[in-house]
């Protein structure tokens, strides 16, 4: 299975300088894209919210600046895919580190992976990602799909 970003990000699925309160917002509206695009099964959506409930995804880059990770069991995927957000202002999201605290999320990264070493693979790729923080700014001001399509490249070029 491929695992670049560029075969598990259709184009469809990346929404730029998404307005949401919550992260239950953004997870729906993101899992509702990867349903509507026929990545997963209705289920995915509910499934991924209680999991994010349990087992936050919220991982804090610098101070004021962090990304979410929210993904649940592979039966709930029907193919691989990755939605992804851009925030225009910042939603709090539980941390991964400590559930008590909460970060400024602004950019979301949802895994429908149906396989699951890939996505054991796939969460080391996005944690790869994240060591670059320069790159990951200039995505959340990105003003074009193709804008962010071009960083993810690059990210990976340098991986």
């Amino acid at each position: 299975m491929d695992l670049s970003f560029d075969a598990l990000i259709d184009p469809q699925a990346v929404c730029l300088r998404v307005e949401a309160e919550t992260s239950e917002q953004i997870i729906a509206q993101l899992a509702g894209i990867l349903e509507r695009t026929g990545y997963v099964a209705p289920s995915y959506g509910p499934a991924v919210l209680a999991r994010e409930a349990e087992l936050p995804t919220g991982l804090p880059l610098s101070h004021d600046f962090a990304v979410a990770v929210p993904h649940t069991d592979a039966h709930h995927v029907l193919k691989p895919g990755i939605a992804i957000a851009t925030l225009a202002q910042p939603v709090p999201f539980r941390s991964m580190e400590d559930p008590d605290e909460i970060l400024p999320v602004r950019i979301v990264f949802a895994l429908a992976l149906n396989d699951k070493n890939a996505q054991i693979a796939m969460l080391q790729s996005v944690a790869t990602l994240f060591q670059t923080p320069d790159l990951l700014l200039n995505m959340a001001d990105a003003v074009s799909v193709t804008e962010v399509l071009e960083i993810l490249r690059g990210i990976e070029r340098r991986a």
